[in-house]
């Protein structure tokens, strides 16, 4: 083992075409998952920072906004916080054009009274800035109207959607339903970024109705929970979309980064016939020689991996501060690409991919055993 190790040390191969394929390989996988992890945060902090993570809600409105196992609920573990809303479809009116809206009350300061903030697209459509006042309309059992100013402007994360939401004061819904300010139409729950996954969401939403099922009064309505990927599953289908297309890449760039080393270990093997012949007079076996030859591959493999991984992380950071490369939101839910990187999931793809490339590399060391020691050794 010694002896393998010491003539490995001493091989040279100028391998830096493979170099370069083996990190030009792991770069593209590493920024695969950090844009795959990106898109998944930002929509789903996106959606959670509008609609909550979970949804509790009753068969009718108005709900209590503190219910007597409100403790309860917000002493689970992972639960955030939990805020009252109430949602309400209406109808923006612009200077010239109308849209269609999901108006939600939400807790603001008194100061706030008759304020909205909107949608990005929404004040594309109707040409609204901050300061100025649009009529919104309310039309259920009857019309009502309430004239609100635009006292911010965000990117919402649902426009693409149709959905575009318009959030104004908590009170100012309150008042325009009838109900006292103790009521909302329903309870968002913010969870921990741990129960971020599809499984343990719905068990979180779960454990939520079990508490409020098992805790509730007999005069309180029994509330339902529904998860973010139940309310919105169009986007979260979009996101496992591009989680498939992520192993797929990941798979063609191990794939296509083991062939690479294998044309450079056979170039290797060819060049150092001769050793090889040596090697077997001198009594090491067949695995003993591939050991040596695979220590030179390995080493090859490391240092493109390295590379690869540096120049990755380097894209994410400038991406991350600066948004360089922009998308439409339109199509993309976002304006710019987002990256996240899960130091965890890398180290788990670069030593998956490692052990693959290695693998692969066994099946040129099958040339060891064609080679004849009587004709490769030179004696002078």
């Amino acid at each position: 083992m010694k002896a393998g190790r010491f003539i490995s040390r001493r091989l040279r191969f100028k391998g830096r075409l493979a170099t370069v394929a083996i990190a030009v390989s792991f770069f593209v996988m590493i920024i695969s998952l950090a844009i795959s992890g990106g898109f998944r945060q930002e929509i789903r902090h996106g959606i959670g920072a509008i609609s909550g993570d979970v949804r509790l809600s009753a068969d009718e409105e108005p709900i209590s906004i503190h219910p007597s196992y409100y403790d309860n609920l917000l002493g689970l573990q992972g639960v955030e916080s939990i805020s009252p809303a109430i949602w309400k479809p209406g109808i923006v009116k612009g200077e010239k054009d109308i849209s269609g809206v999901l108006v939600k009350g939400i807790p603001m300061p008194d100061s706030c009274s008759l304020q909205a903030r909107i949608p990005a697209q929404l004040a594309r459509d109707l040409r609204l800035k901050e300061g100025d006042r649009f009529t919104t309309w309310f039309i259920e059992d009857k019309v009502r109207a309430r004239r609100f100013t635009v006292g911010g402007i965000y990117e919402g994360i649902l426009d693409s959607e149709g959905a575009l939401v318009v959030e104004v004061p908590l009170a100012d819904m309150q008042r325009l339903c009838g109900w006292d300010e103790d009521k909302a139409g329903v309870l968002e729950v913010r969870l921990s970024d741990r129960y971020s996954s599809a499984r343990m969401s719905r068990l979180k939403a779960d454990e939520l109705y079990l508490t409020a099922l098992t805790a509730h009064r007999e005069e309180e309505e029994i509330l339902r929970a529904a998860t973010a990927r139940q309310r919105y599953p169009q986007l979260f289908d979009w996101l496992d979309l591009i989680d498939f297309n992520v192993l797929a890449i990941i798979l063609l760039m191990t794939v296509v980064a083991g062939f690479n080393m294998i044309s450079g270990l056979l170039i290797l093997l060819f060049r150092h016939i001769s050793t090889i012949g040596t090697l077997k007079a001198l009594g090491m076996a067949n695995k003993q020689i591939a050991g040596v030859f695979l220590r030179v591959a390995a080493r090859i493999v490391l240092a493109g991996m390295v590379i690869g991984n540096g120049a990755a992380l380097l894209f994410c950071l400038l991406q991350d501060s600066t948004h360089l490369i922009r998308l439409n939101p339109e199509n993309y839910f976002v304006s710019f690409v987002p990256v996240h990187i899960d130091p965890a999931l890398v180290a788990l793809v670069d030593v998956l991919a490692f052990a693959v490339i290695m693998l692969l590399l066994l099946i040129p060391t099958l040339f060891i055993s064609k080679v004849d020691p009587a004709k490769t050794v030179r004696v002078r």
